[in-house]
């Protein structure tokens, strides 16, 4: 079976408090996009499950990648007493392959999105008939971004980014640029120099007013960070108001960024060394 994990991106990331546990509370909105990588699962002839991946290089231990965390803890969850699956059996050995399309380190939460759909695409492949949010509550094991990629919609994200609320959200007549400099932005360093408070305008506010309105209120507390270390990021963002952007922002954690057209530019030779990707269908 195949299907095709997608990207999302964060409009406006409020850092709201340090937790105990030394995660961080945030409010953000996650927004899926059709920036899609390909993931294939079959069951294993030879009884051997496998990863392998094409596309972009994925650095590290390939045991470490989340398509074969996700694997393992499905499997896992089959020997626990008190199993998710209330099933004493093993699953069945597979044989993953994962095609990278989407930029590492940038934001745009394609690792997240890879591991959340090998849960979804096991669950049909061996007819598990786990429920969604059985699958979220496997997904929030994986890591925080995992479980957004269960639904797969818009939603107002809060606590570790891993809660959701539903949102109505329309961003019909506007096409999307997104813009990912070959720049790895480590996301505990993001946080450093971040003065966590509570927001004076509640996000889901902000973003229920039109699109041109969010440039001076919708905003990536990560950016004064990540800009800071990074000029060249924030040139970018600068570059893509240039080009006629009505709101521009960074995704997550960087180094990616984002534009909304209301007129979608010419983007030929602009980016040099940048992975570039634009749609008018989102």
């Amino acid at each position: 079976m195949i299907c095709f994990p997608n990207a999302k991106i964060n409009l406006g990331l409020q850092v709201i408090a340090k937790r105990a546990d030394g995660y961080h509370n945030i409010n953000t909105v996650f927004y899926p996009i059709p920036l899609c990588d390909i993931l294939e699962i079959i069951p294993a002839s030879d009884g051997i499950t496998v990863f392998s991946s094409t596309g972009l290089n994925i650095p590290g231990d390939p045991a470490s990648n989340l398509c074969r965390k996700a694997y393992q803890l499905l499997s896992d969850s089959f020997l626990t007493p008190d199993s998710i699956l209330q099933s004493a059996k093993l699953l069945p050995p597979v044989k993953i392959h994962l095609h990278k399309v989407i930029p590492m380190g940038a934001g745009l939460g394609g690792g997240s999105s890879d591991g959340a759909h090998t849960l979804l695409l096991l669950n049909d492949l061996f007819e598990l008939g786990l429920s969604h949010e059985a699958l979220q509550d496997l997904a929030r094991r994986l890591g925080s971004d995992c479980p957004f990629f269960i639904d797969n919609k818009p939603v107002f994200a809060f606590e570790k980014g891993d809660r959701f609320q539903s949102i109505k959200l329309n961003l019909e007549g506007y096409s999307l640029v997104v813009v990912a400099p070959d720049i790895h932005c480590d996301t505990t360093a993001a946080y450093t120099g971040i003065d966590p408070r509570e927001p004076e305008i509640q996000l889901t506010e902000i973003v229920g007013r039109s699109v041109e309105q969010w440039n001076t209120v919708l905003v990536n507390d990560f950016e004064k960070t990540i800009f800071k270390k990074f000029p060249a990021i924030e040139d970018i963002k600068k570059q893509l108001y240039e080009l006629g952007a009505v709101y521009v922002s960074m995704s997550g954690s960087g180094a990616a960024l984002y534009g909304f057209f209301k007129v979608t530019p010419s983007l030929k030779g602009l980016f040099p060394g940048c992975f570039v990707w634009e749609s008018s269908a989102i």
